[in-house]
């Protein structure tokens, strides 16, 4: 083993409730005693969404597909709307939960996507409905080989979440995976959301400096890039986005298809250290 500081922390997935607009980054961070730091992306890295696609199908495909629009690509773009106005509302020190951004912008994102009378179309009950889907996703296939072969391996995990804490500790354990609380971090704790450049370097700072090995894990190439900016090692896995667009993101030091080989793959990068 190359070193005995070594840390895994993955972000998982989930609402924030934390509605701060400060930092908060203690002057004596909490110190671990093994380092390598690997984060897995807040949306589709530990996490699918796979319920939240067949609550979409069920909910709304009778009414999107008979005027074109299919329920799932609603959906995307939704998702994708709103983490860009929780992240800029984040960025302009105007922080609100995940959640509330989707219920708010629900209406709108359906008038951009082509239906003329969106209020008319669809009601209030079924963003509760579909809310209440995207809040019982399911752990990926191969997140729990995934964390023992890395903890085999010497590496200690960490969560780091754009979640609220208890749900996203749920997510976890119906997925077979626990992460004890010193190792769990979310936004809320430090008011601020991904990819501002305070939000990884809190993780660091939480790490001893000394032999330390920080990996940061995603399945968004945009959050890994950010991380390893912030100076993490970056692995990225394919689960989600497909396809990596390297040559906007740049290259990462492990790419892998999925989650247990994307830690086979930083074990092995490790052990060459």
């Amino acid at each position: 083993m190359a070193t005995a500081n070594k840390h895994v922390v993955f972000d998982i997935v989930g609402e924030s409730r934390a509605i701060n607009d400060k930092l908060l980054i203690p002057s004596r961070p909490q110190r671990c005693k093994t380092s390598l730091a690997e984060r897995m992306l807040v949306l589709g890295t530990c996490i699918s969404f796979d319920n939240f696609h067949k609550a979409l199908e069920a909910r709304l495909g009778p009414k999107l597909n008979p005027i074109g629009i299919g329920a799932r690509c609603f959906g995307y773009a939704w998702a994708e709307a709103a983490e860009r106005e929780y992240t800029y509302l984040s960025l302009s020190g105007s922080y609100k939960p995940v959640f509330q951004v989707m219920r708010s912008i629900f209406y709108r994102t359906l008038g951009q996507v082509g239906v003329s009378e969106p209020r008319k179309l669809c009601s209030d009950e079924d963003v509760d409905f579909l809310l209440n889907a995207y809040r019982g996703l399911s752990a990926r296939e191969g997140l729990a080989e995934c964390f023992s072969k890395l903890r085999n391996a010497g590496f200690t995990v960490w969560a780091f979440t754009a979640g609220d804490r208890q749900r996203v500790s749920n997510y976890l354990k119906q997925g077979g995976v626990e992460v004890p609380p010193e190792n769990f971090v979310t936004c809320d704790d430090i008011g601020i959301g991904k990819p501002a450049p305070e939000c990884y370097k809190y993780m660091l700072s939480k790490l001893d400096k000394e032999g330390l090995e920080a990996w940061f894990a995603a399945a968004h190439m945009w959050d890994v890039a950010a991380a390893r900016r912030s100076g993490f090692i970056g692995a990225w896995v394919a689960a989600f986005e497909k396809e990596p667009c390297q040559d906007i993101f740049g290259d990462m030091d492990v790419m892998a298809e999925t989650l247990p080989e994307m830690a086979d793959g930083i074990i092995a990068a490790s052990a060459k250290k």
